[in-house]
């Protein structure tokens, strides 16, 4: 078969990404039908590259761009040349049987796990356990593994042949290139290192002068290292002779040269005839001179255990905007409580359905411990389209403190909403015909169904009795607001759209605009449109326009659009083109005149580069920034103490910044009605993502099916699922579940200390990283 030019095949199809087991087989149909250049833009596809045996003697060569999974090249084949153009993910070379391999970064754990063939070279540093369990088979050039840093813990353990070379350029501990307990249980093979060390398994291994002719081989195999992973200018400094060493494995008749001692024989012979009585110490002093076992406990541990649940806060929460605590509901799920993980988000948005099931871009999922180990995120959204079964809250009686929420939007919702929740009695005053905002009167049905909308706002409406619409606002009116109640929350929005002062200004429509006579269906843009601006509102213009009839949609923009997220994937699928930099001159009877002379064609042309506070009716008290919005606190509070302002009134952001902001200020007004200090922001970190074991989750998924799903791959992070593993895995059962008897927290895991050794399997076990080591420091 006639070999074919270079094929791309992508990680991604339809937004969605594909399966491992999908992407080998594409790769394997693309090396049956004759392609020999592959390049393969991944998304943590794992095995990429393996046993690519259908072309025959003929070289591949496979190109890896994006972010590639574990076992890259695993069982890989002598005709396969695998280039990663960044870091690579465990086990990399695994099982490899002579595929050549470049990693243009840092490698994870387990590179080149149990090789027999071929060679692996690395731009940077290897994580721990590389070039273990390797293989030689006399028949064939033996294994190789090149690092131009250094590597990581437990290097080469039972490494039984090869070669490893490890160059200590830059290494992740200048004082260690070869990490801790590197080459236990070594029987064959050797490595070469640059650079301090600090130990090796000298029962297993041993130094060795670098003879003449293996200096030879390495200088030599050097230089074409270096060239295949672009660093040819640090030979000169690499290739002196002096600067390294090398290390072989012991053969069995040198660790059989001397006889062992048996323990029992130095108990007696040694350690009983010195320190007991008539010894040489013995005689002297009356202290316990008994022996310590080899694996202590008590206080005598090197390492304690500590249960941290709910020390920290998941990354998923971490990075939600409203706080909701994202782990805690997969948790009620898990339990098969799905009634009261909807309830739960209530709490915290009024909006848990239109919000999280449909408009936030999930800054949570983008969080979600599971994408360092190149698994999907947890799909949040199918939790947030299941909250519109949520279930009206109780609320307690009012309290007699009155606040006037000024906006009927997310941020002003949401803080009545937390005010009604808290016994306040909040009165929302809204210039618009309906509650809900821009949510409400721009974004296009296609993003939120108007059933969903409509049932949200109608559970809103039963626990905010008080909502006055239409209702413009002066200064005045501000005045008698600020007399008749306790507080004032400002949540008016960002009104006023930015404008260009150009000729033929008049002629724009304003996306707000556009997009509130889209919704009505009275829109006709015509069949050509350009819009000025590329955020996410002006790619929901886009889409809103091609329904409307437009043929030909382009939006501009003076530098590299900013729209994201499912807005630019609804615009592109649309057929909306984006054009950029763009500098507009005049807007003309035809279209849109650019700077450079360049006429665009439009029979509409909608402006939408952002909004505006609309701030001039606050009173002197509040102080208004330069840039026209309001000045306030981490809780909203402006320079007038009885005056709040949350929402894009103090600066554009997401609609779940606007919900987190009505929630903090509402906690806010609450604490002072009572006479406390508000409590601030979470103090709690969140926890680091390394913390938790990846390892009993199924990395196959791509898609979750059900909520149940979700919630059984949900690790928990930073909070106890209890699950039991810790205690199942301690090898000395020093790990005890006891029942508290708190509701909140109904259960511990406690270490018995008589019992624990200090071997950190619980912290190494833990799916939600609740256990940590801290260094033992014995009673003196």
């Amino acid at each position: 078969m006639k070999s074919k030019t270079k094929i791309t095949i992508h990680g991604k199809e339809e937004g969605t990404r594909i399966a491992s087991r999908q992407m080998e087989e594409k790769i394997q149909k693309a090396v049956a039908k004759g392609y020999r250049q592959i390049e393969v833009d991944a998304l943590g596809q794992h095995g990429i590259g393996g046993r690519l045996h259908g072309a025959g003697d003929e070289k591949v060569s496979v190109r890896i761009t994006g972010t590639c999974g574990q076992r890259t090249g695993s069982m890989g084949f002598p005709n396969t040349t695998i280039e990663i153009m960044g870091a690579a993910s465990d086990d990399i070379g695994w099982l490899n049987a002579g595929a050549e391999i470049i990693v243009h970064g840092n490698a994870s754990n387990g590179a080149c796990n149990a090789m027999a063939q071929g060679r692996v070279s690395v731009c940077g540093n290897i994580g721990a356990r590389g070039m273990t369990m390797t293989k030689e088979n006399p028949r064939f050039e033996p294994p190789e593994l090149w690092v131009l840093g250094s590597a990581g813990d437990y290097f080469g353990e039972f490494m039984a042949g090869g070669t490893a070379v490890v160059c200590g350029w830059d290494p992740q501990n200048e004082e260690n290139v070869l990490g801790y307990r590197p080459l236990v249980g070594m029987v064959g093979g050797r490595v070469f290192f640059r650079g301090p060390i600090k130990g090796y398994s000298q029962g297993d291994a041993r130094m060795a002068p670098i003879s003449d002719e293996e200096w030879e081989w390495l200088a030599t195999n050097l230089k074409a290292f270096l060239a295949r992973i672009g660093k040819e200018d640090a030979y000169t400094k690499l290739a002196r002779r002096d600067d390294w060493q090398l290390i072989v494995a012991r053969t069995p008749q040198e660790k059989m040269g001397s006889a062992t001692r048996s323990m029992a024989s130095f108990r007696r012979e040694v350690w009983d005839s010195e320190l007991g009585e008539g010894g040489l110490i013995g005689d002297l002093t009356d202290l316990d001179m008994s022996h310590v076992p080899v694996i202590t406990t008590g206080e005598m541990r090197r390492f304690v255990p500590v249960w941290e649940n709910q020390k920290y806060v998941a990354p998923c929460q971490g990075a939600c905007p409203s706080g909701i605590p994202v782990q805690q509901r997969w948790g009620l799920v898990r339990n098969g409580l799905v009634d009261e993980a909807v309830e739960l988000a209530l709490h915290y948005t009024p909006f848990p359905a239109t919000v999280c099931g449909y408009l936030c871009p999930n800054p949570c999922m983008a969080a979600c411990t599971k994408q360092s180990a190149f698994m999907p995120s947890i799909d949040i959204k199918q939790l947030g389209k299941a909250s519109i079964a949520a279930q009206v809250p109780s609320v307690p009686e009012v309290s007699g403190r009155k606040v006037a929420v000024i906006g009927g939007g997310p941020a002003g919702v949401s803080v009545a909403w937390q005010l009604r929740m808290a016994g306040h009695d909040p009165v929302v005053y809204d210039t618009a015909p309906t509650l809900g905002g821009k949510i409400a009167s721009v974004i296009p049905e296609s993003r939120i169904p108007k059933e969903v909308l409509d049932a949200e706002l109608s559970r809103i409406s039963e626990i905010l009795p008080h909502i006055h619409l239409q209702q413009p606002l002066s200064a005045v009116e501000l005045d008698r607001m600020k007399a008749d109640n306790d507080f004032i929350v400002m949540a008016a929005g960002a009104q006023k759209p930015r404008m260009l002062d150009i000729p033929g200004k008049e002629r724009l429509v304003t996306g707000n605009d556009f997009l509130a006579e889209a919704k009505e269906n009275k829109a006709k843009p015509g069949r050509k449109v350009v819009i000025i601006g590329a955020g996410n509102s002006a790619c929901d213009a886009a889409t809103e326009a091609v329904r409307c009839g437009a043929e030909d949609v382009t939006l501009i923009d003076i530098q590299e659009p900013a729209a994201f997220g499912e807005e630019k994937e609804a615009a592109e699928k649309a057929g909306a083109k984006f054009k950029w930099p763009c500098f507009t001159r005049e807007i003309t009877d035809k279209g849109v005149l650019l700077t450079d002379g360049e006429l665009l064609d439009a029979d509409t042309v909608i402006l939408s580069i952002g909004d505006m506070a609309d701030a001039e009716f606050l009173p002197r008290s509040v102080t208004i920034a330069k840039n026209g919005y309001v000045s306030v606190d981490e809780n909203g509070q402006t320079t007038d103490p009885s005056i709040f302002a949350i929402g894009d009134i103090t600066g554009l952001g997401l609609i779940t910044d606007a919900i987190g902001a009505g929630r903090r200020t509402a906690e806010t007004i609450d604490a002072i009605s009572r006479g406390k200090r508000p409590a601030g922001r979470d103090p709690r970190e969140v926890i680091a993502k390394d913390r938790m074991n990846m390892a009993y989750f199924d990395p196959r998924l791509s898609v979750f099916e059900d909520l149940q799903t979700c919630g059984s791959e949900c690790s928990s992070c930073g909070s106890c699922r209890d699950c039991g593993i810790c205690a199942t895995l301690c090898p000395k059962e020093a790990i005890e579940r006891r029942e508290t008897g708190n509701p909140t927290s109904p259960f511990e895991y406690v270490v018995k200390t008589d019992r624990c050794i200090g071997c950190g399997f619980c912290a190494d076990a833990c799916p939600c990283g609740i256990w940590t080591l801290i260094t033992n420091t014995p009673m003196g």
